[in-house]
């Protein structure tokens, strides 16, 4: 890796509204969920709210992993036999 095509730390950051955008939710459910702690880490950088790329992108797997430790046994979509 060059120094021309290196990642930087400015480059790591979201802004909220970038941060929304890749989560595919609305800016204001982005807010309450940090207003609840419930979302992804952000921070604040003077009045700017800004999240770390790789905070987000573990949030979401978090997330996944919750939602397949949730499902049933068995296929995906698999519903139980009465």
């Amino acid at each position: 890796m060059t120094a021309d095509n290196a990642p930087t730390a400015a480059s790591e950051l979201l802004t909220l509204e970038e941060t929304a955008a890749l989560l595919r939710t609305p800016a204001a459910t982005l807010r309450y969920w940090r207003h609840l702690g419930t979302g992804p880490d952000g921070f604040r950088l003077g009045r700017r709210v800004l999240y770390r790329r790789e905070d987000v992108d573990r949030w979401v797997a978090e997330r996944q992993q919750a939602e397949l430790r949730h499902r049933p046994s068995g296929a995906p979509g698999h519903k139980p036999a009465l």
